[in-house]
């Protein structure tokens, strides 16, 4: 039966944070730089236009293609994914690699969920040092690439192992060449995520779940005018309910099984509670009061290659520590309660297959599991 009330009954305690992510916290609130929408790293490299918040959306624009015609040819194990799992727009390229498999061709280093004055760092490598790339800050492998290289220091990037240069940054073209250039290195099963007869559709949807909603939460808390505040507040729930009347009766938004614009939502819809709900001032209604999207993101969650990847404590951990401007306490909230994710959505009953003729991915790898206590189990 499909899901259309939030889940109301849940009693458990919002789980402590590990005594580990604490000292980690301690260690970076006198490190972390502040202010909000002019970071030169981050996941919000940007500025202020009359009080609102612009993205710079000029990213590193090389690709690598099958017929490498950027200089960058797809190659197992030549280059390295490196994320932060606080980001969501990093996320988005777990997600997608988890999905299609590509993890023994494409390696991923992790950042921790906060950075210093520079760039994201290795700090939860051993000795501070990605042990593939030998550098202790992402920032190297962008002075690698160019020594005056003048925007952000952002992840997702894409690392050439042999030169220790970034290659791209790019993360939306990132993961629509995941799927559609590195096919050859795909697992068997792998979903189509951007299949060519739906392209027009989930460019088209994909365009305003980005405008609206993924950087919908920034506009709005970054806004440093109320009404610059007031007009990123309203764009983002007409957007989300025109979402959940999309989502109303069909399982997934475009066609019958998830494709890439599944992954863009999910990475925002994750941490609306945690995060934009509160943090953000996105305050009209919490993802678990908006029915539709609750079960919808709850469907996701529950598919492996979405919840698994997801980790609440580090993604607290960043907003809540880097965004002094926002929150010059760096006090971490303990809630919200997470149980919720693993409760029944209902939304089977739309029909649809999350693979289709595909399969779901196997167990993560070892070594890039959630750690435990982070995820909602």
């Amino acid at each position: 039966m499909l899901s259309t009330t939030p889940d109301t009954t849940l009693t458990r305690r919002p789980r402590a944070a590990s005594p580990l992510a604490l000292m980690r916290v301690e260690r970076r609130r006198s490190e972390t730089r502040g202010g909000v929408g002019d970071a030169g790293v981050g996941d919000a490299w940007g500025v202020m236009v009359k009080g609102e918040f612009e993205r710079d959306s000029r990213y590193i624009a090389t690709r690598i293609t099958e017929d490498g015609r950027d200089g960058f040819a797809v190659e197992a194990g030549r280059y390295r994914l490196v994320v932060a799992r606080a980001c969501p727009w990093a996320h988005r390229a777990v997600i997608v690699r988890r999905l299609l498999g590509l993890e023994d061709v494409l390696s991923v280093g992790f950042c921790g969920p906060t950075h210093d004055k520079r760039s994201w760092t290795f700090d939860l490598d051993p000795g501070g040092v990605d042990p593939v790339l030998g550098i202790p800050r992402l920032q190297d492998a962008y002075f690698k690439r160019d020594p005056k290289y003048p925007k952000g220091i952002t992840v997702p990037a894409i690392v050439d192992v042999p030169s220790g240069a970034v290659v791209t940054n790019d993360f939306a073209q990132m993961t629509l060449d995941l799927s559609t250039e590195w096919t050859a290195y795909q697992r068997e099963g792998a979903p189509e995520l951007y299949p060519v007869h739906l392209r027009d559709e989930i460019d088209e949807v994909a365009k305003r779940i980005y405008t609206e909603v993924n950087d919908g939460v920034y506009r709005a808390g970054f806004a440093s005018s109320q009404e610059a505040y007031g007009a990123a507040y309203e764009r983002l729930f007409v957007a989300l309910d025109w979402l959940s009347e999309r989502l109303r009766d069909r399982r997934y938004l475009v066609g019958e099984t998830i494709t890439e614009a599944d992954v863009r939502l999910f990475t925002t819809l994750v941490r609306f509670d945690a995060v934009y709900h509160g943090h953000f001032k996105c305050n009209r209604s919490k993802l678990t009061e908006m029915p539709v999207l609750w079960a919808y993101a709850r469907d996701l969650f529950q598919t492996p290659g979405f919840g698994d990847t997801v980790d609440f404590v580090q993604i607290k951990e960043h907003y809540y520590v880097v965004h002094t401007g926002i929150n010059p306490t760096q006090i971490v909230p303990q809630g919200p309660e997470l149980s919720g994710w693993l409760t029944p959505h209902g939304r089977e009953s739309l029909g649809g297959s999350p693979f289709g003729k595909g399969t779901p991915p196997g167990p993560t790898r070892a070594g890039e599991q959630v750690p435990v206590g982070h995820g909602a189990g």
